[in-house]
């Protein structure tokens, strides 16, 4: 086949030709441009293609995530949703649920759904047929001579069943979901009250405390260093701080400042607890030289349960406020523990842990519990309580009262129903390491930071504050129940010896001038037995004005001179008798401040004496 081109036709192409020539050497630049496109789509539509095949095999195709809501969706009910809308609608709802939703085309959808909402503990109920589960306490014995305090009856659960019902997730806390604590190196004094170690936080701060929200820093001690314990007073050496640390799940604590309580040991502690239970016990330098001049602390830092802690650079004078530091912000040197039991260094411990936390806590769905005084109910009433004997300066005590009226601070009354008391019984705290909890603890302190350290004033202050922002409650228990798994220890010291019987005298120390360690290291030696039978007995300088005539006597009477009202209240408060066995004293013996009309000597109080048969 043969071809013919005319001469016109190859003028024009020729020209064409020319002209193309001659605009591409001009416009080199805008060409590339051009073709530099031109391959980037055709590689993102290949791109998109391997894309689609390979979500396809993967997931294969989805044609539904369930039905949408068109009148939620604001689509329209009288006919069908085009894919547009609904497409549409998904992503809306993604954005609202964080959900992310991949769509590929009209034939293939792929969901990934927003992560489950967190589990928290919801509280239980014991089977049918628990003892536990219709228990109710009993009425107190028709005792008229004995009509103050005592324990009362508690139904635990055996240890391993109490163990098992652990919760595995934590309560929930409401409003505050995050809590974080201030730091700062160079704190500035407040309006009144306050310390360095507190951080004095203003008036201003305290109120907007208050104000319970989802995330919150406060005020809560340890202010001037980066971690609690470290250049913050209250200095703890790094290797208690990392064995602090190692600390999870249960926590026992205590403490005892300026050799004021002997270190009681737990009882009835079960291998499990043994095993799994922290208990911790913080002095200070005093107090660590006795137990060390006493060969009770050796270098594994232990003394029969307790890991001892020495704390360094006490942030106050007053031993009391020192001990509120570990007793109110468990949480702060302790960060990686769920559950607390505080017990003042007074008390001895004698149920297991995780019987009582599973009696108060648990079985109670409750964060926070506390025993109510035994007798005192109204925050005016306990505070004149305090003035009268002498627990601190009655100014002090005047002016925060004062205060907390000026917030609303009213007397008890039914009003407050179902809240029980507004005085708690302070030497036993049992909690739950939560947001709330710990919010709780912080404003507590803060009170006892900036007024008295008399703790038992501020807490419904702090209580109700909390309470009114927010649902969270304090289980305050029967104090009597509280008496069941503490005792206070009397301490049993021999003053003369005949044959197989001892004479014994039970003492209480006081807190007047030191404590009964310190009285023993000054004990004058016992008198000769004869002594005890004479008529006219030696009295021991400084401590016992007189001795019982005989040794027969189990109970001895000690005269002193009161109103009738003291006469009539001293009947009530007889000690039973007891036996002494190795060095731990059998018998009935009660705690708190019920004896304190007795006759005192020296910072002790002299109970009565009781004969033990050695033979």
């Amino acid at each position: 086949m043969v071809f013919v081109i005319s001469s016109t036709s190859k003028e024009k192409g020729d020209e064409m030709l020319i002209w193309m020539f001659k605009f591409g050497g001009r416009k080199k630049k805008l060409a590339m441009l051009l073709f530099l496109l031109l391959s980037f789509l055709m590689f993102s539509i290949l791109l998109l293609y391997l894309a689609k095949g390979e979500v396809a095999q993967q997931f294969g195709p989805v044609r539904s995530l369930g039905f949408v809501n068109k009148s939620a969706a604001g689509l329209s009910v009288n006919k069908p949703a085009s894919f547009d809308e609904i497409r549409t609608h998904e992503y809306d709802h993604s954005l609202v649920n964080d959900d992310m939703t991949i769509n590929i085309d009209n034939d293939t959808i792929v969901t990934a759904q927003q992560p489950p909402p967190p589990i928290y503990f919801m509280g239980y109920i014991l089977p049918p047929g628990n003892p536990c589960d219709t228990y109710t306490l009993p009425p107190p014995p028709a005792d008229k001579k004995r009509t103050g305090p005592r324990p009362c009856p508690v139904c635990y659960l055996p240890v391993e069943e109490a163990f098992s019902l652990m919760p595995k997730a934590p309560s929930y806390s409401p409003v505050i979901q995050n809590l974080t604590y201030i730091y700062e190196k160079n704190s500035t004094k407040s309006e009144f009250g306050g310390s360095a170690f507190g951080g004095y936080p203003s008036l201003k701060q305290r109120l907007e405390s208050y104000h319970v929200k989802e995330s919150m820093t406060v005020h809560c001690g340890f202010v001037a260093g980066d971690k609690p314990g470290r250049n913050t007073g209250f200095d703890i050496e790094d290797s208690d701080i990392f064995e602090m640390d190692q600390c999870r799940g249960v926590l026992v604590a205590s403490a005892i400042f300026g050799a004021y309580d002997l270190i009681q040991q737990p009882k009835n502690i079960s291998d499990l607890s043994k095993k799994n239970v922290c208990f911790f016990m913080f002095v200070d330098e005093q107090t660590e030289g006795f137990l060390k001049s006493s060969s009770n602390l050796d270098q594994s830092k232990r003394v029969g349960l307790w890991r001892i802690v020495v704390v360094h650079n006490l942030p106050y004078n007053d031993p009391r406020r020192n001990g509120k530091v570990p007793k109110l912000l468990l949480h702060r040197l302790f960060p990686n523990v769920r559950y607390s039991l505080w017990v003042d260094g007074k008390l001895e411990l004698i149920v297991d842990p995780y019987q009582i936390l599973e009696r108060f806590l648990w079985r109670k769905n409750a964060s926070f519990a506390i025993s109510r005084h035994y007798k005192r109910f109204d925050v005016f009433v306990e505070a004149e309580a305090n003035k009268a004997a002498a627990k601190y300066a009655n100014a002090s005590i005047d002016f925060q009262i004062d205060f907390y009226k000026k917030e609303g601070l009213t007397p008890y009354s039914e009003a407050k129903l179902p809240i029980t008391s507004d005085v708690p019984e302070g030497c036993v705290v049992i909690r739950e390491h939560i947001p709330i909890s710990n919010l709780f603890t912080c404003l507590w302190f803060n009170e006892v930071d900036r007024f008295t350290s008399r703790d038992q004033l501020s807490f419904s202050t702090v209580r109700d504050k909390i309470m009114f922002m927010t649902n969270w409650t304090v289980n305050m228990f029967w104090d009597c129940e509280r008496r069941n798994f503490v005792v206070q220890s009397l301490y049993p010291m021999k003053i003369a010896t005949s044959g197989p019987w001892d004479q014994f005298f039970l003492i209480k120390p006081m807190g007047i001038n030191g404590y009964h360690r310190d009285i023993l290291e000054h004990w004058a030696p016992p008198p000769p037995l004869g002594a005890l039978v004479n008529s006219n007995p030696p009295s021991l300088p400084a401590l016992i004005d007189e001795i019982p005539k005989t040794v027969e006597n189990v109970s001895t009477k000690i005269p002193t001179i009161r109103r009738r009202r003291d006469r009539k209240s001293s009947r009530h408060r007889k000690v039973a008798t007891g036996i002494l066995h190795g060095n731990d004293y059998i018998g009935s013996l009660e705690c708190g401040d019920k004896y304190k009309s007795h006759k005192t000597h020296a910072g002790l109080l002299l109970l009565g004496s009781y004969k033990i048969n050695l033979g």
